[in-house]
């Protein structure tokens, strides 16, 4: 198992994904949260037969796998849908990024955990555990104003349905000050490379 596990967290379209693919050209080894998701509702999914047990047919796609987008939209719009669609993934996620974790070699290796600090909360207001522990926390960060073209750009989704997912998400200032590291995804992709390569010389000093 590696010595340490650093969480990569940050806003949706902060770049987390590009800053995980440079770690993983560092030789880190990268345990995609959104990753293990797709693969447990995927046609054949682990999560799929709760999930329509949970929300109906209508969320199943002719494949078998989540319709993501119908999905989506129903958890931000019902505080209730996206409580209950919680519950049902999260504990999956995290179990088997832990088990993932456990095989990772080197000093450190990166959890990508777009969600990890609203976890972290609700954990904090009902006395439970997190199941993976962080020795550091990096998030990246940009401006709102970029997280929503790079959104709109990736996903052509509407503005308000961008800042449905912001508002639910915890504030910029609040991932800022929660942060161990903080990686300026806002700049060219020359100044990102050069952040990247900085840190990972400082996390693999013992």
């Amino acid at each position: 198992m590696a010595d340490r596990i650093i969480v990569l967290t940050g806003g949706i379209g902060c770049g987390k994904s590009t800053v995980a693919d440079l770690f993983q050209a560092h030789g880190v080894c990268v345990v995609d949260a959104d990753a293990i998701a797709h693969d447990l509702t995927g046609p054949e999914g682990a999560a799929m037969a709760d999930l329509v047990i949970a929300f109906g047919p209508g969320v199943c796609q002719a494949d078998g796998s989540l319709d993501r987008a119908r999905m989506r939209a129903l958890a931000f719009s019902s505080p209730e849908a996206r409580a209950q669609l919680e519950a049902l993934l999260h504990p999956a996620i995290q179990a088997e990024a832990a088990r993932r974790l456990s095989q990772a070699p080197g000093p450190y290796a990166i959890y990508m955990a777009p969600v990890w600090l609203e976890q972290q909360a609700k954990r904090g207001k009902t006395h439970t555990p997190p199941s993976i522990a962080a020795d550091r926390l990096v998030v990246v960060d940009c401006s709102p104003e970029t997280q929503i073209a790079r959104v709109q750009a990736r996903n052509s989704m509407t503005n308000e349905e961008v800042l449905a997912i912001m508002a639910a998400q915890v504030s910029r200032a609040e991932r800022l000050a929660a942060a161990d590291f903080v990686i300026d995804n806002g700049g060219p992709t020359e100044a990102l490379d050069r952040q990247v390569a900085q840190l990972h010389e400082h996390l693999i000093k013992p």
